[in-house]
């Protein structure tokens, strides 16, 4: 699948349904093949409208359904109904069966959950993925938001299923936000499980928010936060983007697209602009020097651990 992941979030509350279509469309033809939303995705439209989108999107045939990866999530909860959140496996088979109908497809390529969830047994969560594994409705299984030992623990309970388990972790990770080296990624390499990052701009930070600053001052007080405590960081980085010719956000994705056990970043376009403008990271190559600059920059853990902190 492709080396970038068209992510879905904006489908909805800030991408019309036109405008998210040409999007799609547009992946496709630049050759990106994985999409990635969710089954609460659509905020102020609605849970659920951003997989409706893409539903009537998949319904003007001309093989888009065919030539799409398409990764959807369970646990958000739907309301306060017991059993109507999490992964109890009542909701993970009534919640794929949900996405399915809004997705207007039989199959779902990925099916991920969401988020941990520390009440249910592993043995309840891999019978009710097992079911829908074999009814045909989901090919493989993915975890969000997991830490190391949560996939270790996880895998584990799937093999004494004879069961295949996981095959990717989504995390949060970016030149910004390097926590999963420390555990998760050595986990996923071990384990065989593939890295899909999200938020590898850290939520503008790393697009050249300081040339744009009064722009995200007048957003969330977080972002202000973020801003106020990664400026130093940020004109370096920015700097060294400016001496490389490319933009920071084209060095933010390259950096990440050059980290062993990365399957594909999710980029989040609003635009088609900006979906053609992500492209860009594709080409970059950044050689040992420059990877040693942006580690310095933005220095990580300092290795797995426990070398990280412990001899």
């Amino acid at each position: 699948m492709s080396r970038l992941c068209l992510g879905t979030m904006n489908f909805g509350p800030f991408t019309p349904e036109p405008q998210a279509h040409t999007v799609l469309d547009r992946a496709l033809e630049l050759g990106i093949n994985f999409f990635d939303t969710a089954n609460v995705y659509g905020r102020t439209a609605g849970k659920g409208r951003t997989e409706e989108i893409i539903g009537s999107w998949f319904a003007r045939g001309g093989e888009r359904r065919e030539k799409t990866v398409l990764a959807t999530k369970v646990h958000g909860r739907w309301s306060d109904w017991p059993n109507d959140g999490r992964l109890s496996a009542r909701h993970i088979r009534a919640a794929c069966d949900a996405s399915l109908r809004r997705l207007g497809t039989e199959y779902i390529d990925l099916y991920q959950m969401h988020h941990v969830d520390r009440s249910t047994p592993w043995e309840e969560i891999w019978q009710a993925m097992q079911v829908l594994v074999e009814q045909g409705k989901v090919l493989y299984v993915g975890s969000s938001n997991f830490a190391g030992w949560h996939l270790a623990v996880a895998q584990a309970a799937a093999a004494e299923r004879h069961f295949l388990g996981l095959v990717s972790e989504q995390s949060l990770y970016n030149l910004a936000e390097r926590t999963i080296e420390l555990e998760v990624l050595p986990a996923c390499q071990h384990l065989g499980i593939g890295v899909i990052p999200w938020s590898p701009l850290h939520g503008g930070m790393l697009g050249g928010a300081l040339r744009r600053q009064d722009k995200v001052r007048s957003t969330e007080e977080f972002a202000t936060e973020k801003l106020d405590r990664l400026g130093p960081q940020l004109e370096r980085f920015e700097k060294l983007a400016e001496e490389l010719g490319e933009e920071p956000a084209h060095v933010a994705l390259a950096w990440l697209l050059h980290q062993p056990g990365v399957t594909g970043p999710i980029i989040g376009p609003r635009t088609l602009e900006q979906l053609d403008d992500a492209v860009r990271s594709l080409d970059i190559k950044l050689d040992s020097e420059v990877l040693g600059q942006l580690d310095a920059i933005f220095p990580g853990p300092g290795g797995p651990a426990p070398e990280a902190y412990a001899w």
